[in-house]
């Protein structure tokens, strides 16, 4: 239930603006207190005076109104959640690139409160690459978009692009206010590395491991649920990446490295669970190696070490956590890296355990810390890990 909860919908102009009838109704069933904005084009398809009877408040929908003032800054502070229901294309264009021209885009641009979309238009419009990197650029701007359905749409079409059901919008909203109730990572910039890194021998063949940056999405999304302003630095990976954070897609150590010391500066946490690559090759070759002996020397030197130089970097405040697999003398060699690294906590992953490690759904770990506490945790998902990694997180910090 939504009971106490202070959501914002946005209506710009499209056929879908129907639909936000039956939203309201839902959210105001649950519980939820309504403020409606509309733009002007919105109006053409549903009146304010439908959605203000339902929403039991004003329906607003400029800047002005003859001598009253609409405080987009304050709305934007009092909601919960700031939906924009349907989506158009144009309004779309606006938020991806700053343009702020009515109530709505200056809400948007003001607003403290998480920002949830659901686009609304047709296929072809849809699909348009400038649609596309629009979409690409409010996700980086750690906006939440609701998936399109495919169905009947307005030009008479079948395909992508239709608005989602009120019901989904409804339950993804819900779901994601109950997910969001703990907010103790709010104000909190937070850099995570995951996945494995490629190291090149020649235009086919690479030095590797078995990471899938499972672990390392998990936490990400864990700390974007908690109210963190997350940046995911991941190599080569199959995984879905999470939306509503900025992410950097990297495939050697040394592009890993150079992005992370780059965005170390800024951030208040740095959580690094990419299973880096710790040797590369000294020489690539520019073409594929072809089998002429049974045998065939390699050489290699160490990549650079990334949680030693952020432990090198890391100044008064700012909290480093590294991981550490083993095969044997676990909690020894993980208590030297968090030693030998200046972390403030290692997170001890063992290929011992069953069910932990690369390419599993579940995770087995212990916790580190600088102060000399042991914390030990049962085999449970990795999204549940991750949850546990980032409680612990939470009480060094306040500890």
């Amino acid at each position: 239930m939504l009971i106490g909860k202070k959501i914002l919908l946005g209506v710009s102009g499209s056929i879908a603006a129907y639909k936000s009838a039956h939203l309201i109704r839902l959210f105001i069933k649950a519980g939820a207190e309504v403020k409606v904005i509309m733009t002007d084009s919105s109006k053409t398809f549903i009146s304010p005076l439908t959605l203000s009877t339902l929403s039991k408040n004003k329906v607003l929908t400029n800047l002005t109104d003859n001598e009253s003032w609409a405080n987009h800054v304050m709305l934007g502070r009092w909601a919960d959640v700031f939906l924009i229901a349907p989506l158009s294309c144009n309004t779309l264009a606006k938020l991806a690139n700053g343009i702020c021209d009515n109530l709505l885009t200056a809400v948007y641009l003001s607003a403290t409160c998480p920002v949830v979309v659901a686009p609304a238009m047709d296929e072809d419009m849809w699909l348009h690459a400038a649609v596309q990197q629009n979409l690409t650029k409010l996700r980086s701007f750690q906006n939440l978009v609701i998936p399109v359905d495919r169905g009947e749409l307005a030009s008479g079409l079948f395909g992508e692009g239709r608005m989602a059901e009120p019901e989904n919008i409804f339950t993804y909203v819900e779901n994601f206010l109950s997910l969001n109730q703990n907010r103790d990572l709010a104000g909190k910039k937070i850099l995570i590395t995951a996945g494995p890194t490629y190291e090149k021998i020649d235009p086919v063949r690479f030095i590797g491991n078995y990471s899938t940056g499972k672990m390392g999405i998990e936490i990400a999304k864990e700390c974007r649920q908690r109210g963190g302003d997350v940046t995911l630095i991941i190599g080569p990976t199959t995984q879905a990446l999470p939306e509503g954070i900025t992410i950097h897609k990297v495939e050697t150590a040394d592009e890993m490295f150079d992005k992370a010391t780059a965005l170390f500066g800024q951030q208040d946490i740095a959580v690094l669970s990419a299973a880096v690559a710790d040797y590369k090759s000294v020489n690539i070759a520019d073409a594929k190696i072809k089998k002429t002996t049974d045998r065939m020397t390699i050489e290699l030197t160490q990549t650079k070490d990334i949680l030693k130089a952020l432990g090198t970097l890391k100044h008064n405040g700012q909290l480093l956590v590294g991981f550490a697999l083993e095969t044997s003398n676990e909690k020894e060699n993980a208590i030297k890296k968090l030693q030998d690294k200046n972390a403030d906590l290692i997170v001890l992953n063992s290929l011992n355990d069953a069910g932990a490690g690369f390419g599993f759904d579940t995770n087995k770990i212990s916790i580190f810390d600088a102060k000399g506490n042991e914390f030990n945790f049962d085999l449970k998902s990795k999204k549940e890990t991750a949850s546990d990694i980032i409680n612990t997180l939470i009480k060094y910090l306040h500890a």
